[in-house]
C-alpha cells in the first residue's frame, strides 16, 4: 500500500490519501492512528504531490555505505554518528532545490528514507520493524564549502530550505535488505548500490537510536548515501529511484535575490 500527500490544486487543501494503481482515495483520519480509506479522489497526473509526511524530526546517519569509504578491509564503527535535519527543509515531488547563494559547493545524496509509525524506544533489532510505516525516497541535499568552514559540522550546511526532498509516497511491504539505489542527474546516473551495503542496517539503526531518545510517528531515518554523490548547478534535476519504494524528481534552481 502506498500513502501519500497531495492537493487536487493549489486553492485545496493537503490531504493524506492512498494509492494503488496510480490512482489516489482519500484517507478520512490518520495513517499514523486511526483512519479509513474513502472514497476516489483522481489519477496521479492530476493531483499535486506533497512530502509525504512532515515529522517531528528527521535524522541522518554519517558514512553508512562500506562503497562511500571504497574500502571494506576498514570494517565498521563500533556506533553509528548520526545528526538532524530541520523539518523546514522538507520538499515534496517536483519542488525545487534551491540552491543557496552563501554556497558553491551543493552535494546530491540520494538515500532511502524509514518513516516510523508508532513511538518507538529501547526496541531490539529483531522488533524494529514493528515500528517502522514504511519508506520512502529521500535526497540528503549538503553544502560542502559551508561543512568546511564549520569545521567539519554538518547542521548548517544541511539546514537550508528545500535541502530535503522527500517522495514521492510512503511504500508499505517493502523489505528494507537489498534494495536498488540509483539516483541521476539530467539522466546520467550518478549512483548505483544497494542497502545491502550498509554498515548499519535498518533495523540496527532503529535499535541504535531508539536507546538514544523516543522516536515518534512520522519521524523520518535517513540511512546514508552510497559512492557517486555530486555537486548540483542550475539547470539540472535530480532524480532518486529505489526499488519498490518509488521515484524522486527535483529541479535545481537558484537563490533569487
Amino acid at each position: 500500500m502506498y500513502f501519500l500527500r497531495y492537493q487536487q490544486d493549489v486553492n485545496q487543501p493537503v490531504e493524506y490519501g492512498w494509492m494503488e494503481r496510480n490512482e489516489i482515495y482519500r484517507i478520512h483520519g490518520d495513517p499514523f492512528g486511526s483512519y479509513r480509506r474513502g472514497e476516489y479522489v483522481a489519477s496521479i497526473d492530476h493531483v499535486i504531490l506533497h512530502a509525504p509526511v512532515i515529522p517531528s524530526k528527521v535524522i541522518g546517519i554519517g558514512k553508512n555505505y562500506y562503497t562511500r569509504e571504497s574500502d571494506y578491509s576498514k570494517g565498521r564503527a563500533e556506533l553509528p554518528t548520526f545528526f538532524f535535519k530541520p523539518p523546514s527543509a522538507i520538499i515534496g515531488p517536483e519542488t525545487p532545490i534551491v540552491l543557496p547563494a552563501m554556497s558553491e559547493e551543493v552535494e546530491f545524496a540520494a538515500e532511502l528514507a524509514v518513516i516510523i509509525g508508532r513511538p518507538c524506544r529501547n526496541v531490539t533489532p529483531n522488533d524494529a520493524l514493528q515500528f517502522v510505516f514504511g519508506y520512502t525516497c529521500a535526497n540528503d541535499i549538503g553544502a560542502l564549502d559551508i561543512q568546511r568552514k564549520d569545521g567539519g559540522a554538518v547542521t548548517r550546511s544541511k539546514s537550508f530550505d528545500t535541502f530535503l526532498p522527500l517522495g514521492p509516497w510512503i511504500a508499505q511491504r517493502v523489505d528494507p535488505v537489498d534494495l536498488l539505489l540509483i539516483s541521476n542527474v539530467n539522466g546520467q546516473i550518478r549512483q548505483m548500490s544497494s542497502s545491502r551495503d550498509m554498515r548499519f542496517s535498518v533495523v540496527q539503526f532503529i535499535s541504535y537510536l531508539s536507546s538514544v531518545m523516543t522516536l515518534m510517528p512520522g519521524d523520518v531515518l535517513l540511512t546514508g548515501t552510497p559512492v557517486g554523490a555530486g555537486l548540483l548547478q542550475e539547470g539540472d534535476y535530480v532524480e532518486v529511484d529505489i526499488e519498490g519504494v518509488g521515484s524522486l524528481r527535483n529541479p535545481v534552481i537558484s537563490q533569487q535575490n
